[in-house]
């Protein structure tokens, strides 16, 4: 067969494959129609070389000018199609995997006013967790309040977050202890209200049930004169038990094992209130033996040595 033969002959078999290629609407076709056109394409393309002596990985046509054939489009990279919140997400997700707290604060920040719920929640957590690293009461007490007006922001964008719902049940507590009991006292229902949300919204966030577990704890735990000044401010006050808290510290845990040293502590603590001794101390030695990667770890190591010192349990920690 003559070279111009051959020439007809792909010519042919390309109208065979393609038609005419004008009338392809790209952005309308099925998925399986272009895939098809694509396979096509590549079963043609790999004849071309023995004809016309072109690349297999180049080819001029008319109306699709250097068409890259092994890829025809679909080799595209992932990261092209996500949105600029994803790519920024993922990236903060990242650094707070590995507890780089300035470098993750740093980072979002830039991206503050973009009015991102998604951002806003993990900026609100970052300012929090930079807060904690703070050991000038005056400059946390700064960064917590930094923290909430970035939960407040990102929960008025997406009320249906849990994440959202979460941070902003967190920090407003947390600012409520700079205002006072009172006030951490008339916030404690809305603070509640949000962890159930949270909850409701992703049942298998360990953080948002240890944390209602905590708020349960916390009023479980009130001193009476912390009682009767609720008793004045609400008609209703706020209450709890020690067992409802460790109905949550226990789901927390079974929703994932061993993700929080403070859970581990706070069921310690929270057996030692019931006064099963024995049960108290393997958590409490669980928490003191986590490893401490953040100020939180710091915190429940440092309470768990002492109260297993009450115990009598020797301890190098």
């Amino acid at each position: 067969m003559s070279a111009s033969t051959n020439r007809k002959f792909l010519a042919s078999r390309f109208h065979q494959l393609f038609g005419d290629f004008k009338v392809f609407s790209w952005y309308a076709r099925p998925r399986n129609r272009i895939l098809q056109l694509r396979r096509s394409f590549q079963r043609c393309i790999t004849v071309a070389p023995k004809y016309f002596g072109i690349s297999t990985w180049m080819i001029t046509l008319p109306f699709i000018p250097k068409v890259h054939a092994l890829s025809f489009g679909f080799g595209q990279s992932k990261e092209q199609d996500k949105s600029e919140s994803e790519v920024i997400s993922e990236k903060a997700d990242r650094l707070y995997e590995e507890t780089k707290v300035m470098e993750l604060y740093d980072f979002l920040i830039k991206y503050k006013d973009l009015n991102d719920p998604e951002i806003l929640w993990r900026l609100a957590r970052a300012t929090c967790d930079k807060g904690k690293l703070s050991r000038d009461n005056e400059k946390r007490k700064q960064c917590m309040f930094e923290a909430f007006e970035y939960s407040k922001q990102a929960i008025v964008l997406d009320e249906n977050s849990f994440a959202c719902n979460k941070w902003y049940a967190i920090l407003l507590d947390y600012t409520a202890e700079y205002e006072g009991t009172k006030v951490r006292i008339l916030n404690s229902y809305k603070v509640k209200d949000h962890f159930l949300k949270a909850i409701e919204l992703n049942p298998k966030d360990a953080t948002s049930i240890y944390s209602l577990g905590y708020w349960c704890f916390v009023f479980a735990d009130l001193p009476w004169y912390q009682r009767k000044l609720a008793s004045t401010l609400l008609a209703t006050p706020p209450s709890s038990t020690y067992e409802e808290a460790l109905k949550y510290f226990h789901l927390a845990e079974k929703v994932e094992p061993n993700f929080y040293s403070m859970n581990l502590l706070m069921l310690g603590k929270t057996y030692q209130r019931l006064g099963q001794k024995d049960v108290a101390i393997t958590y409490l030695i669980k928490a003191r033996d986590y490893p401490v990667q953040t100020t939180d770890d710091e915190q429940a190591h440092k309470e768990a040595v002492d109260l297993l010192k009450q115990y009598g349990v020797k301890t190098d920690s």
